[in-house]
C-alpha cells in the first residue's frame, strides 16, 4: 500500500494526464519533499523485445550539468597503464589483487569502472558480481578504453557520463540530476538522455520504438510524459 506521503503527493497533478517535459520536469522536482536530496529519474518503456540480440538499447550519454553526485571511478589496469589511470585522477586502481578484492569479499566501493583491453581477459571471472549491477566493464558502453585514453574517460565519468542499458522486461532508467538542480538544469540533462537514448534506437525494432515516458523523484509517484514533447 503506498504511504500517506506518497498518496498526497499523486493529489499534485492528474495522474491520467501526460503533461510536456518540461511541466513533467517541474512536477516531478515539485514532489521531491523527503528529507534528502531526491534523484530525478526518467523511466523509458521501449518498443523492443529484449530476448533478441539485436534489440538491446545500451549507450551512454553526457548529462551537460552532471549527476550532483560525486563518482568514485575504479580502473582495471597493470603496469604502465596503472600509472596512467592513476595520472588521470581514477581512485581506485589495480589488476588481480583488486579483482581478488572483488570475489572474495564483494568490494564493490565505487560507482563506475573502466579497463584497460588487455584486463578484459581477467576480468571475466567477476562478471557476475559486475554485471548485475552495471559495473562491468564493456567496448559498447566505451568502458574499455586504452592507456592513452584513461584521462578523458575517467574525466567524462566524473563530470556525468552515464551508462544506459535495457533490463529484462526492456525498460530504461536514468537519472537525470538531483531535485536540488535548478529547472532548466535538469531539463537539460532530460533533452540529452531523450535524444541519446533516440540516437541508438536497434535496427531490428519493428514499431513505435519509445512507448511510454514517466519522470520521477526517488521517493514520489511518476507523472508521464507526452511523447510528442520529446521531438
Amino acid at each position: 500500500m503506498p504511504g500517506k506521503r506518497y498518496l498526497e503527493l499523486s493529489k499534485k497533478f492528474d495522474r491520467q494526464v501526460y503533461y510536456n517535459l518540461k511541466e513533467a520536469v517541474d512536477l516531478a522536482k515539485s514532489m521531491a519533499t523527503a528529507k534528502f536530496d531526491e534523484t530525478i529519474e526518467i523511466h523509458f518503456r521501449l518498443g523492443i523485445d529484449p530476448r533478441h540480440s539485436d534489440q538491446q538499447v545500451r549507450s551512454t550519454v553526457m548529462l551537460p550539468h552532471g549527476t550532483g553526485k560525486t563518482v568514485r571511478v575504479l580502473v582495471f589496469a597493470e603496469g604502465e597503464d596503472a600509472r596512467a589511470a592513476e595520472a588521470a585522477g581514477a581512485d581506485i586502481v589495480g589488476g588481480d589483487e583488486l579483482l581478488d578484492r572483488i570475489a572474495k569479499d564483494n568490494f564493490l566501493d565505487f560507482d563506475a569502472a573502466l579497463a584497460t583491453p588487455p584486463m578484459m581477459k581477467k576480468i571475466g571471472r567477476v562478471a557476475r558480481i559486475l554485471g548485475p549491477r552495471g559495473l562491468m566493464p564493456n567496448p559498447k558502453a566505451g568502458t574499455v578504453v586504452q592507456a592513452d585514453d584513461l584521462e578523458r574517460a575517467v574525466q567524462e565519468l566524473k563530470a556525468g557520463r552515464v551508462e544506459f542499458r535495457n533490463d529484462k522486461t526492456g525498460n530504461l532508467h536514468i537519472p537525470i540530476g538531483k531535485a536540488s538542480f535548478d529547472n532548466d538544469k535538469l531539463l537539460e540533462n532530460a533533452q540529452a538522455v531523450v535524444n541519446a537514448v533516440n540516437a541508438v534506437k536497434p535496427s531490428g525494432v519493428k514499431g513505435v520504438y519509445i512507448r511510454r515516458v514517466v519522470l520521477t523523484p526517488t521517493m514520489g509517484p511518476g507523472v508521464r510524459v507526452d511523447l510528442t514533447s520529446l521531438n
